[in-house]
C-alpha cells in the first residue's frame, strides 16, 4: 500500500486574528468555508493511507468520529518553541507554558478534523450554522469562523477546540475517544426538540 503525502493547510493569512482587518477576517470566513470540501478530502485521504484505518468513511456519521480520533491519537507531534516563539509568550503572559509547540503537521490535520467535525454536527443538528465572532479584541475567538445554535448559547469554535484536544493528547489527559466523547456532549447541548439523525 503506498502511504499518501499529507499536504498541509495553507491558509492566506497570518491567522493573528486580533490584528487583522475586519476585511481581511471577512476574506478569512469566506476562504475557510471554501476550503472545507477540499481539506476533508486531504484529510480523509491521509486517514485511510494509514495502515489499519483503510475502511474509513468520510460519512459524516457520529460513528466516524471513533476511528478519526483514534488516527488523530497516533499522528499529533510536537517540536521545540523557537527562542521568538518563548519570548513573544513571555510578553503576554507570566504563566509557566511548555517548551514544546505543536507541529505544523500537528495543527493542519486539527484544522482539518475541526472542519469535518463541524460538518458532522451540521448534518446530523440542522439547527446549527456558521457565523463570524465579532465584538472586543480580547475575545477568544475574534474574528474566528463559530458554529452558532446550541441551546446554551454559546458559540463553538471547532478549530479551537480540537486544538486543544491535541494538547491534550500530547499530555495524555485525551484520548483517542476524546474526540466522539466531545461530539457527544455537544449533542446534549442542542435543542432537545430536535430530532438527530443517524
Amino acid at each position: 500500500m503506498t502511504t499518501t503525502v499529507y499536504k498541509t493547510i495553507q491558509p492566506p493569512f497570518t491567522l493573528k486574528f486580533w490584528e487583522m482587518s475586519k476585511k481581511e477576517l471577512r476574506e478569512y470566513f469566506r476562504w475557510f468555508q471554501e476550503v472545507i470540501p477540499e481539506r476533508i478530502a486531504e484529510l480523509a485521504s491521509a486517514v485511510k493511507s494509514s495502515p489499519g484505518f483503510e475502511d474509513w468513511k468520510s460519512d459524516y456519521t457520529p460513528a466516524s468520529l471513533n476511528a478519526l480520533g483514534d488516527w488523530f491519537a497516533t499522528k499529533v507531534q510536537t517540536r521545540l518553541r523557537t527562542k521568538d516563539e518563548v519570548e513573544e509568550i513571555a510578553a503576554e503572559s507570566s504563566l509557566p507554558r511548555s517548551a514544546r509547540e505543536l507541529t505544523d503537521d500537528t495543527i493542519s490535520m486539527a484544522m482539518d478534523i475541526a472542519m469535518y467535525l463541524s460538518q458532522v454536527l451540521l448534518q446530523n443538528h440542522p439547527a446549527l450554522k456558521w457565523d463570524q465572532a465579532f465584538g472586543g479584541k480580547k475575545y477568544i475567538d475574534y474574528g474566528q469562523p463559530v458554529l452558532v445554535g446550541f441551546s446554551d448559547g454559546i458559540p463553538m469554535n471547532p478549530v479551537r477546540v480540537i486544538t486543544t484536544v491535541a494538547y491534550g493528547l500530547v499530555r495524555g489527559s485525551y484520548t483517542g475517544k476524546t474526540l466522539r466523547e466531545m461530539y457527544d456532549k455537544l449533542q446534549k447541548q442542542l435543542s432537545k426538540a430536535e430530532p438527530l439523525r443517524v
